[in-house]
């Protein structure tokens, strides 16, 4: 089909596989910053079986094209069958739309699966304005003209919420914690700048997990061999289990996680006495260092606030990156020097009262969030500036 609302001749597909474009062209649509963006980080996905049909993520990527045939913009999109692994809850949407005697599901999702990572989901070539436009315009035709109940851009940037929401889309707002670093030297640059009572208790929790005699390493690149994969698989497996009840993600992924994106990922290991106990998977962008996952096969007191906020402090410092962005939820988070922060989703709801309903729920809830970020902004643990 032809994109609406284009300057110039674009073609819009709906691809069923990330092999469809090239990882170069695709690429140079998602740009560098974000690695869950990458070309070869859905292809790990789709190739690992951990999206597919079978596991309700039936991947429908958007293509854009342009008279030659070059990519000028996609959107990573999925076809779901429920609504896990997305972090943006609307299973109550569900259940309403159900009890009316409508179908919410199968529906449509743009996002990058199981990452609550926020980052840009309209991709174009060198930035656009009117090829996003483009894409906005083909992203509203696919839906109607798929018929199904309702399309979710999860975890965009707030730019593009506000442009989908002048197409019709319906704008949420979430909380994560992030920590920014204004270019501290070191951890104690970090540690000096909070309120001695937080300093103190920062340490406390280190030399605590110090106590348990553990070695911990952040390795990256081929400093991470299959042992390692293993060993996290194990990690991985566990915490989901008892978390969640079905964790997400094969083992062959990590495999092809660690062979096609080796500079991108940084794994905070823990060993006791030679042994394999915990560890923490990160991915590197450009000015970020990204916590995913995280899993430990015994108890040791601190030790996840170390291997999942204080070492990614560390290693965000040392490497000079800006931000360390912890994953979802997590107020406890704040005292540990990361603070909360909007997230931004856009909603397409097919039926009009439906989505009058979703709206007003929406305005609501932004209200709410809005005076939560700000109350909880009150408990920084960082020192106050001096009158």
């Amino acid at each position: 089909m032809h994109a609406p609302q284009s300057p110039r001749p674009l073609t819009a597909n709906v691809i069923d596989r990330i092999d469809a474009v090239s990882a170069g062209d695709w690429d140079a649509c998602a740009g560098p910053d974000n690695p869950f963006l990458r070309h070869a980080f859905l292809k790990a996905l789709e190739d690992s079986g951990s999206v597919g049909r079978k596991t309700g993520w039936l991947p429908q990527h958007l293509a854009l094209a342009d008279e030659s045939g070059v990519l000028q913009a996609a959107a990573p999109m999925y076809v779901k069958g429920h609504s896990q692994g997305e972090y943006i809850f609307d299973h109550g949407w569900a259940d309403a739309y159900e009890r009316a005697g409508g179908q919410y599901y199968p529906k449509l999702q743009v996002a990058v699966p199981f990452t609550p990572v926020p980052g840009p989901r309209l991709l174009t070539r060198g930035g656009d304005a009117d090829v996003r436009q483009a894409l906005i315009g083909a992203l509203r035709s696919v839906a109607e003209q798929s018929q199904l109940s309702s399309l979710h851009v999860t975890f965009c940037t707030e730019e593009e919420a506000a442009l989908l929401r002048e197409a019709g889309f319906l704008h949420r707002i979430g909380v994560q914690y992030h920590f920014d670093n204004p270019g501290y030297g070191s951890f104690d640059d970090f540690l000096g700048a909070l309120s001695s009572r937080k300093r103190k208790s920062i340490r406390k929790e280190r030399e605590a997990t110090k106590a348990y005699g553990l070695t911990i390493r952040a390795l990256s690149g081929t400093e991470i061999e299959r042992k390692h994969w293993d060993a996290f698989f194990a990690f991985y497996m566990d915490t989901g289990n008892r978390k969640w009840g079905r964790p997400y993600l094969t083992r062959r992924f990590f495999d092809l996680l660690g062979s096609t994106m080796p500079e991108n990922v940084v794994l905070m290991f823990a060993e006791k006495d030679g042994e394999p106990v915990a560890g923490a998977l990160n991915l590197k962008g450009t000015d970020c260092l990204y916590g995913r996952n995280w899993g430990c096969l015994d108890e040791f007191k601190f030790l996840h606030f170390e291997l999942c906020y204080y070492q990614a402090i560390d290693y965000a410092i040392a490497h000079g990156l800006k931000r360390v962005e912890a994953g979802a939820q997590g107020e406890h988070k704040i005292q540990r020097g990361y603070l909360p922060v909007a997230t931004h989703s856009a909603h397409w709801i097919a039926e009009r009262s439906f989505k009058a309903a979703v709206a007003d729920f929406l305005e609501r809830e932004r209200r709410v969030i809005q005076q939560e970020i700000a109350g909880l902004a009150e408990f920084s643990p960082f020192r106050k500036a001096d009158c």
